[in-house]
């Protein structure tokens, strides 16, 4: 085997198709990854395999599973990999680091579009890149460096760090509640077209409120997906919206929108940062997440 100073040459090109299908569990996800054949995929597995001595993979009809000695070796390969990312994109930025932020449309409106500045001015060596989105972006292949996503904290492979539980309660347009003579009790909200009224919120919140809303007295609007898509509906008068106070506390304050009753009930999900574990002493991720979690804390309570 060929050496410099001593030390075996790595197979770098070897161990990024390696790490791709240890991630995706699969060669030909692998392949589609790296715009390669799956040939190519399997050859170059082949090859890591020979150097290391021993199996990489058990394999099975839909896809393949790491082996002791496989799932060891991509984790070292998945954090090697993203060191060299990380060095290469700050030697593209001429000394300054490139810190990538994927975040779900609610959060980066609500929470980050009026904060983020503070961040960058206290971090001046970071290029912040935000890529606003619903979908799931693959933070442990490097697509970004952190993830702000929505749900229940339960993504395989990363470590989730909880920045806001989700509490919401019903919020109208005043111009909605006065075509429907006023909302005085919850059960004025059934005269009333609501926001996704199939989502089983709704019935934990009526049950919460002391009201029992019939299947026939269900009218609703189409959820658009995001919490801040569905204000726009309440904020057209179009429905009355599941929302968190905190979140609209701007709307609610001028009145835009108003809250006719105190019961705000959790929905079991909430905010989320997401990272690879082996990534947060990483110094853009940890000033990140040191910044997030004193940003969301100025928001005076959960979402």
């Amino acid at each position: 085997m060929r050496s410099i100073n001593g030390y075996a040459m790595l197979p770098l090109t070897a161990l990024r198709v390696f790490e791709a299908a240890a991630r995706h569990r699969n060669f030909t996800r692998a392949a589609e990854e790296l715009a390669m054949t799956q040939s190519a995929v399997s050859y170059q597995i082949r090859v890591l395999e020979d150097r290391v001595g021993a199996p990489l993979f058990t394999r099975a009809a839909r896809g393949v599973t790491p082996t002791e000695v496989g799932e060891r070796l991509a984790r070292r390969a998945r954090d090697a990999l993203g060191e060299l990312r990380d060095a290469f994109a700050d030697a593209v930025a001429g000394g300054q680091q490139t810190l990538t932020v994927s975040v779900v449309p609610t959060f980066a409106e609500r929470v980050l579009a009026s904060r983020l500045g503070h961040f960058q001015v206290a971090n001046p060596d970071l290029i912040v890149r935000l890529d606003v989105s619903q979908g799931l972006v693959d933070v442990a292949g490097g697509a970004a460096d952190v993830a702000i996503r929505f749900g229940r904290g339960d993504w395989p492979g990363l470590r989730a760090d909880l920045l806001l539980q989700t509490r919401r309660t019903p919020l109208l347009s005043p111009d909605l509640a006065t075509s429907a003579g006023g909302v005085a009790v919850p059960a004025d909200l059934l005269r009333l077209p609501r926001v996704d009224a199939e989502d089983p919120w709704w019935g934990d919140w009526f049950a919460a409120a002391g009201a029992a809303p019939t299947l026939s007295e269900t009218r609703t609007v189409p959820g658009l997906g995001a919490q801040t898509l569905d204000a726009g509906v309440a904020l057209a008068g179009q429905g009355v919206a599941g929302l968190s106070p905190t979140l609209f506390a701007p709307e609610l304050s001028s009145g835009r929108l108003i809250q006719p009753f105190d019961t705000v009930v959790p929905d079991g999900t909430g905010f989320w940062l997401t990272y690879p574990a082996a990534r947060a002493s990483v110094p853009k991720i940890r000033a990140f997440r040191q910044w997030i979690a004193g940003a969301v804390a100025t928001l005076g309570g959960p979402a």
